[in-house]
Protein backbone atom coordinates (compact mmCIF):
# COMPACT_ATOMS: atom_id res chain seq x y z
CA UNK A 1 0.00 0.00 0.00
CA UNK A 2 0.98 3.73 -0.97
CA UNK A 3 0.19 7.11 0.02
CA UNK A 4 -2.76 8.00 -2.87
CA UNK A 5 -4.23 10.97 -1.29
CA UNK A 6 -4.65 13.44 1.40
CA UNK A 7 -7.92 15.41 2.76
CA UNK A 8 -8.15 18.14 4.95
CA UNK A 9 -12.00 16.71 5.38
CA UNK A 10 -12.96 13.43 7.19
CA UNK A 11 -16.13 12.78 5.47
CA UNK A 12 -14.69 13.08 2.14
CA UNK A 13 -11.47 10.69 3.66
CA UNK A 14 -13.70 7.96 4.26
CA UNK A 15 -15.58 8.66 1.18
CA UNK A 16 -12.96 8.07 -0.78
CA UNK A 17 -11.89 5.20 1.20
CA UNK A 18 -15.06 3.63 0.33
CA UNK A 19 -14.30 3.84 -3.68
CA UNK A 20 -11.24 2.29 -3.37
CA UNK A 21 -10.85 -1.83 -4.41
CA UNK A 22 -7.77 -3.66 -2.49
CA UNK A 23 -6.03 -3.13 0.87
CA UNK A 24 -6.75 0.40 2.07
CA UNK A 25 -6.13 2.33 5.26
CA UNK A 26 -7.25 6.03 6.53
CA UNK A 27 -4.92 7.34 8.70
CA UNK A 28 -5.29 11.05 10.30
CA UNK A 29 -2.29 12.74 12.22
CA UNK A 30 -2.70 16.07 13.38
CA UNK A 31 -0.07 19.03 12.73
CA UNK A 32 -0.80 21.98 15.57
CA UNK A 33 -4.34 22.16 15.27
CA UNK A 34 -5.00 20.70 11.64
CA UNK A 35 -5.67 17.28 11.34
CA UNK A 36 -5.24 15.64 8.01
CA UNK A 37 -6.04 12.65 6.85
CA UNK A 38 -4.14 9.90 4.76
CA UNK A 39 -5.44 7.45 2.35
CA UNK A 40 -3.43 4.22 1.64
CA UNK A 41 -4.05 1.66 -1.09
CA UNK A 42 -3.09 0.06 -3.70
CA UNK A 43 -2.12 2.34 -6.80
CA UNK A 44 -3.93 1.58 -9.66
CA UNK A 45 -5.47 3.30 -12.59
CA UNK A 46 -9.19 1.94 -11.23
CA UNK A 47 -8.42 3.30 -8.14
CA UNK A 48 -6.96 6.48 -9.03
CA UNK A 49 -9.94 7.09 -11.53
CA UNK A 50 -12.56 6.14 -8.65
CA UNK A 51 -11.00 9.00 -6.66
CA UNK A 52 -10.82 11.14 -9.49
CA UNK A 53 -7.43 11.63 -9.86
CA UNK A 54 -5.02 12.76 -13.00
CA UNK A 55 -7.78 13.63 -15.30
CA UNK A 56 -8.76 10.21 -16.03
CA UNK A 57 -12.10 10.54 -16.77
CA UNK A 58 -11.35 13.46 -19.04
CA UNK A 59 -8.67 11.04 -20.62
CA UNK A 60 -11.80 8.64 -21.04
CA UNK A 61 -13.86 10.86 -23.12
CA UNK A 62 -11.02 12.01 -25.18
CA UNK A 63 -10.17 8.35 -26.04
CA UNK A 64 -13.72 7.50 -26.75
CA UNK A 65 -13.68 9.90 -29.38
CA UNK A 66 -10.33 9.47 -30.85
CA UNK A 67 -10.83 9.55 -34.18
CA UNK A 68 -11.62 13.15 -34.46
CA UNK A 69 -9.30 14.76 -32.27
CA UNK A 70 -8.99 18.57 -33.02
CA UNK A 71 -5.59 20.04 -32.53
CA UNK A 72 -6.76 21.39 -28.73
CA UNK A 73 -7.56 17.45 -27.99
CA UNK A 74 -4.33 16.57 -29.06
CA UNK A 75 -2.93 18.72 -27.11
CA UNK A 76 -4.75 18.14 -23.99
CA UNK A 77 -3.86 14.20 -24.30
CA UNK A 78 -0.43 15.31 -24.65
CA UNK A 79 -0.62 17.06 -20.88
CA UNK A 80 -2.62 14.35 -19.50
CA UNK A 81 0.01 11.83 -20.64
CA UNK A 82 2.76 14.32 -18.78
CA UNK A 83 1.03 13.85 -15.85
CA UNK A 84 0.58 10.12 -15.91
CA UNK A 85 4.06 9.21 -17.23
CA UNK A 86 5.03 10.93 -13.58
CA UNK A 87 2.63 9.26 -11.76
CA UNK A 88 3.15 5.62 -13.67
CA UNK A 89 6.86 6.59 -12.79
CA UNK A 90 6.29 7.15 -8.79
CA UNK A 91 3.20 4.24 -8.07
CA UNK A 92 5.59 1.96 -10.51
CA UNK A 93 2.55 0.97 -12.41
CA UNK A 94 2.33 0.97 -16.23
CA UNK A 95 0.24 2.94 -18.52
CA UNK A 96 -1.34 0.80 -21.10
CA UNK A 97 -0.44 1.01 -24.15
CA UNK A 98 -4.05 1.89 -25.93
CA UNK A 99 -3.50 5.51 -23.81
CA UNK A 100 -1.17 6.39 -25.82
Amino acid sequence: MKLLNTYDDRDEAEEAAEKLTGEKRLASERDSTVVIYNLFGIPSWGNFHRLGMYNLGELKSLLERRATWQPADKARHAEILATLKTAAKNYSVEIPTHWI
